[in-house]
């Protein structure tokens, strides 16, 4: 049985109420304390869009790089997630090279043949679980091929990518720390066969050929394939679960989807972004919300508090995928804005694409079931049907 007490603030998001639907929490907070200290967390959080950019867009005093502050920090964590410039602008300049060096007509070519052969299958099925057959699949599948690389096998990809998401709470259960640590060392030497053996083409090639006149350290650049892996796979696969969740479950929403290609899916990132939390560290004291943050203080962002925040968007709490402009922070902003967001923004709407022209009876069986995570928030179970319902007329 749920508590019904007041509790903490940040602990009480995991309630399996508050899990499927954080945004009431999230408005409390932004309009009771915008800008508080959490004692667990150790941490000034912030709740409002204006303080969120400010901070997402400011490298010189909130940094990425920890060690900026004075922490010590494990050589697997070292990446393009995790340095500040100058040492960031390399590596990433490397990556962003190679992602526009791609030839991506090819690839969404790829992409929207298996997504049909794939929604075809799942059709013959009384139903199926949205997350584990056809989310998480085809972002590997997608990513891997825009790497270049063969897709590992979900059984063993799966659980190593849950654990480091797992380690992205550890701020409250630090137990999650270490498993995340070696998860992601696993990944980064499994990334770095990738150059030791590389493909003839996708961004490893590109990257393996410019690696030694790049001056990036092995082990960052061996980090940050590892982090382009990871980050694209659970962007995508947890986009694509959040924003099916609320199509489906959301009256008329697979037809407006339809009606409003173009906007949908930036409003359906708005509106349940996979990422819903960032850190940073002040290294240089800052005045935000009338509250002083010192050099060293740490500052949690609620980039899913920052989504829905009134002050930035009309009707927050409303699902309009007309909506326009959509300045949500779905994907971050400035040096460490999400490099893979691109390839989870296409994969979302061409799958979400195909059901709303494919198959418009598409509906949800079962709702929703949400994965204790905080800081990324996904679908663990999604059970689903593309079948009409008996006596129902199919549309085209």
């Amino acid at each position: 049985m749920e508590q019904t007490a007041a509790v903490d603030p940040i602990l009480d998001l995991v309630r399996p109420s508050v899990l499927r639907n954080p945004y009431p929490a999230y408005a409390r907070l932004r309009e009771t304390a915008p800008v508080f200290w959490h004692e667990l967390l150790g941490s000034w959080v912030l709740t409002r869009h204006a303080d969120c950019l400010a901070v997402l867009t400011d490298s010189d005093r909130f940094a990425s790089d920890w060690r900026r502050a004075g922490e010590d920090i494990p050589a697997p964590l070292l990446s393009v997630q995790t340095l500040d410039p100058p040492e960031h602008t390399a590596i990433r300049h490397l990556l962003l090279d190679g992602f526009r060096a791609q030839d991506r007509r090819t690839l969404h070519d790829g992409l929207e043949h298996g997504i049909a052969d794939l929604l075809a299958e799942l059709a013959r099925r009384p139903s199926f679980d949205l997350v584990g057959q056809l989310a998480e699949p085809v972002a590997l599948r997608f990513v891997t091929a825009f790497l270049g690389v063969p897709a590992p096998g979900l059984d063993w990809f799966v659980p190593m990518s849950r654990t480091v998401v797992d380690g992205m709470d550890a701020g409250l259960w630090p137990e999650k720390h270490e498993p995340a640590v070696a998860a992601r060392a696993r990944l980064a030497e499994y990334a770095g066969g990738w150059l030791a053996d590389p493909p003839e083409r996708g961004l490893i090639a590109h990257v393996a050929q410019r690696a030694a006149e790049s001056g990036v350290e092995e082990t960052v650049l061996r980090n940050s394939l590892r982090a382009v892996l990871h980050a694209g796979y659970e962007s995508a696969s947890r986009l694509l679960g959040n924003a099916a969740a609320a199509l489906l479950t959301t009256p008329g929403a697979l037809d407006a989807f339809r009606a409003s290609p173009a906007t949908a899916v930036d409003e359906l990132i708005r509106y349940d972004a996979p990422v819903q939390a960032d850190a940073r560290v002040c290294v240089a004291d800052t005045e935000l919300g009338g509250v002083t943050l010192k050099a060293g203080d740490p500052v949690t962002l609620l980039l899913g508090a920052a989504n829905h925040d009134p002050l930035r968007f009309g009707h927050p709490t409303e699902l309009r995928l007309d909506r326009a402009p959509n300045p949500h922070l779905g994907f971050g902003r400035g040096a460490h804005a999400c490099l893979g967001a691109s390839m989870a923004i296409r994969l979302t709407g061409s799958v979400l694409g195909a059901l709303a022209r494919d198959y418009p009876q598409a509906r949800a069986v079962a709702a929703p079931e949400h994965r204790r995570n905080l800081t990324l928030r996904g679908l663990d179970r999604f059970e689903v049907t593309l079948r009409p319902r008996a006596g129902e007329e199919v549309r085209p």
